[in-house]
């Protein structure tokens, strides 16, 4: 069977008009396979269409600053995302001179562009003949040829580029690549595959031994660290409250939050107050009022960690350091943990 010629076929009657296939322009392309990242495609598009519609070049985006960006990028999360595409998109402007960089080697020199990104860019906007390696095309090979190799395993990522390049259409490489990934996408899915209309399935080993849900073959992640947030609502009666930006190289950098207290376990009832962090945050104030905003932990799951969190409202007269009105919190970029807080806290 000709792999290359079916799959391509396939595409080119079945592939989905998505926004960014309209074009060729590195700099769409781009943004589109940051967003994609770690985002499925439904919820990719709406923010790409806004990136593109306030940032419609590469010096638009350079020119921006971070919280601006970062707040477009709510609701996307892993927002490293979004400031690696802002270095990203100054580097180009500020020291290629506005040059977008047209070849695989190149492109990896922009902070956050691995190989796969690289060789999506490299291969749909500049044609160069480099194999794509994502989620999808480790699900279609390692099916297909009966891949028992872990995928997230060193010699797995070597497996895998040398038998996508090796069946790669070295004369179109961009229908290829977008082939492969919207095959894994539509067809070759990680559950109830379609096997009975794939183009592929006369050869398919997977298939042919009816064991498509064993693979791909991942080794065993690292266990998930739960974590336990307190957040300290304040809250004047002037409507004033305490919004900091996080700064520390964790979790959502560069966002904005209220005053956080992390504890080992989670606490009920006063407890908080025995926290010394608190009795820092209010070492001069005389009288608050202290209440739950959430009895039940509010729950996060990240990729390697669970964050479980308590809102405490705290009403006083005053502090020394609420500055912010409550009902300008909306123009911060957050975390997705705030901004529920904050419509369920009516400040929207």
């Amino acid at each position: 069977m000709n792999f290359s010629h079916l799959l391509t076929h396939w595409y080119l009657q079945n592939k989905r008009d998505l926004p960014w296939r309209n074009t060729s322009n590195p700099y769409a392309i781009w943004l589109s396979e940051i967003i994609l990242q770690q985002t499925q495609v439904v919820q990719g598009i709406p923010y790409f269409n806004r990136f593109i519609a306030r940032f419609p070049t590469v010096k638009d985006l350079a020119l921006a600053d971070e919280e601006s960006v970062l707040k477009l990028w709510q609701g996307l999360g892993y927002y490293s995302r979004a400031r690696h595409l802002l270095a990203g998109a100054k580097f180009i402007y500020f020291e290629l001179n506005g040059s977008f960089p047209n070849n695989y080697k190149d492109l990896l020199k922009l902070k956050g562009v691995g190989p796969y990104t690289a060789a999506a860019i490299a291969s749909i906007s500049f044609n160069e003949p480099k194999a794509v390696v994502d989620g999808n095309v480790y699900r279609v090979l390692s099916r297909f040829f009966n891949i028992i190799t872990p995928i997230n395993s060193t010699e797995g990522k070597k497996e895998f580029d040398m038998i996508a390049q090796q069946l790669l259409d070295v004369k179109n490489p961009a229908n290829h690549n977008q082939a492969l990934m919207e095959l894994g996408a539509l067809i070759c899915k990680p559950n109830n595959p379609l096997c009975l209309v794939c183009q592929l399935n006369t050869s398919c080993l997977a298939l042919k031994f009816k064991n498509q849900e064993a693979f791909p073959v991942k080794l065993k992640r690292e266990p998930v660290k739960n974590r336990y947030f307190n957040y300290i609502v304040i809250q004047t009666l002037e409507n004033k409250t305490v919004f900091l930006k996080r700064t520390k190289k964790d979790i959502w950098l560069n966002l904005y939050e209220f005053p956080l207290i992390e504890t080992q376990k989670p606490i009920q009832g006063i407890e908080i107050t025995e926290e010394n962090e608190f009795k820092i945050l209010f070492k001069s104030i005389k009288h608050l009022d202290l209440k739950y905003f959430n009895d039940v932990d509010m729950v996060t799951k990240l990729t390697h960690q669970q964050i479980f969190t308590k809102f405490w409202v705290v009403k006083t007269k005053n502090h020394p350091l609420a500055m912010i009105e409550l009902s300008d919190l909306k123009r911060y970029p957050v975390p997705m943990l705030i901004h529920n807080f904050l419509k369920a806290f009516k400040v929207t």
